[in-house]
């Protein structure tokens, strides 16, 4: 038996943890307890100085402490810390391991989703608008998404466009999007329109409470509105009749009660990942009550477990993600582009006309070509629009060229001090980097590249 089927056999009696399905995914690690291996184990990714385990360990309630003692040793034998991500209030209460709340997760009981259908109005209208824009949902066996077939090369080329919309570069751990691993213990349900595949959910088992984690919701960015709701009273509909008390939606990251250095983050980092939106999202489907999520660090330090958290999700190198993200072109980085025009623009302004320019017209013409710029940048900003940005990426470039055309003809033979010379330089270094993040975006959004 392989590690995974190990694991698998391991999950169908002690998968109590919302996320424990998703340890199966192949980036994970495994921590197996001795001296009785098929007892207990632990899955973890392991960074450069930690081993980050997703969720509590796999074991029996009366045995998680003891298990996650024996984890955090070995990891320290190997030269690393440890920390738990994703546990739930469980955990904390048994091991008595140090925490920090970092969100919340909705839980239903699909048993009570038409009772709740029935006093909610706002969710009974966004059923109704995916029926009237011809929206039918459909559960899909395992077999109807096997390699090879039709439907499987419509979700691939779904989840490509639903990877593209995405603000930040992809993300493993706990957040990697796995559809098919394990696949007969999963269940899929389809949401297409006129045929046409438009938007998947899959759910995954939460073994020893009898209940499922909607795992993934991929949505084409031109679905009709309405579409996720259909799919998810589908998917609760279908769990009520299995008898199942237990659904989340998993966790709703820095929602709820966490730290103001947690919160401080959340507004900060509004721009690449929609922390409200999310939750608002989740909350509008009307979950029975909210549960605490934590990130448990026995090592004593938070700071230390949330950085290798990130590391994790990142996986591996933050810098790397960064400048991934970076070149996808999100509101944060082409705001910052339409930001620093102004400075630049204002100095164009300030600047002798016969010393940088080769006439006054000239001049002016780079002053309003920058103020559109500026403006266009911002405005995208705001609101990706494909036409725009495919505009703005061919103006910059044009912008590039000139630029260096001006430089090499006119500037260069008047540059006579370092600090000239570094003038010259950010301008024509400029454009092209602007340039480049926005064609790296349309290349990432068209689903080109990844």
């Amino acid at each position: 038996m392989d590690e995974r089927a190990r694991v698998h056999a391991l999950l169908q009696r002690y998968g109590w943890n919302a996320t424990s399905f998703q340890v199966l995914e192949p980036e994970f690690r495994y921590w197996f307890d001795g001296p009785d291996p098929d007892a207990a184990c632990v899955a973890y990714v392991e960074t450069r100085d930690a081993w980050v385990a997703a969720g509590a360990p796999i074991a029996a309630d009366d045995a998680l402490s003891a298990v996650a003692g024996r984890f955090v040793e070995a990891a320290h034998q190997a030269g690393r810390s440890a920390c738990f991500f994703g546990t739930e209030g469980r955990f904390g209460e048994r091991s008595r391991t140090p925490q920090l709340c970092i969100g919340e997760q909705p839980v239903w009981d699909p048993s009570r989703w038409t009772a709740l259908l029935s006093g909610a109005s706002s969710l009974r209208e966004q059923l109704r608008r995916a029926r009237a824009k011809g929206v039918a949902v459909r559960e899909l066996t395992p077999g109807d998404l096997a390699e090879g077939t039709p439907l499987r090369a419509e979700v691939d080329a779904l989840l490509l466009r639903w990877l593209a919309s995405r603000k930040m570069a992809p993300m493993g751990f706990l957040v990697g999007v796995e559809l098919f691993g394990f696949a007969e213990s999963r269940r899929y349900f389809a949401a297409e329109r006129d045929g046409q595949l438009v938007a998947l959910l899959a759910a995954v088992p939460i073994y020893a409470r009898a209940g499922w984690l909607i795992e993934d919701l991929l949505r084409d960015p031109r679905a009709p509105n309405g579409t996720a709701e259909a799919l998810v009273d589908a998917a609760m509909r279908a769990f009520a009749a299995q008898g199942s008390r237990y659904a989340t939606m998993g966790l709703a990251p820095l929602a709820g009660e966490v730290g103001s250095l947690l919160r401080t983050a959340r507004e900060w980092g509004a721009l690449l990942y929609d922390f409200d939106g999310v939750r608002a999202f989740k909350a509008r489907l009307r979950p029975d009550r909210w549960d605490p999520i934590y990130l448990a660090y026995p090592d004593r330090s938070s700071v230390r477990a949330v950085r290798a958290s990130l590391r994790a999700f990142a996986g591996g190198g933050l810098v790397r993600f960064g400048l991934q993200t970076v070149l996808r072109g999100p509101p944060l980085i082409v705001r910052a582009l339409a930001l620093m025009l102004i400075p630049w623009t204002a100095g164009l302004a300030l600047a002798p006309a016969a010393r940088w320019f080769p006439s006054r017209g000239v001049q002016l013409f780079w002053i309003a070509f920058d103020v559109a710029l500026g403006v266009s940048l911002w405005q995208l900003s705001r609101r990706w629009r494909t036409g725009l940005a495919w505009a703005l990426a061919g103006t910059i470039t044009a912008d590039a060229l000139a630029t260096l055309l001006e430089a090499a003809l006119f500037n260069l033979p008047r540059v006579h001090t370092a600090g000239e010379a570094m003038v010259v330089g950010v301008g024509v270094l400029a454009p092209i980097a602007a340039a480049a993040v926005l064609w790296s975006a349309l290349g990432a959004r068209s689903g080109k590249w990844r």
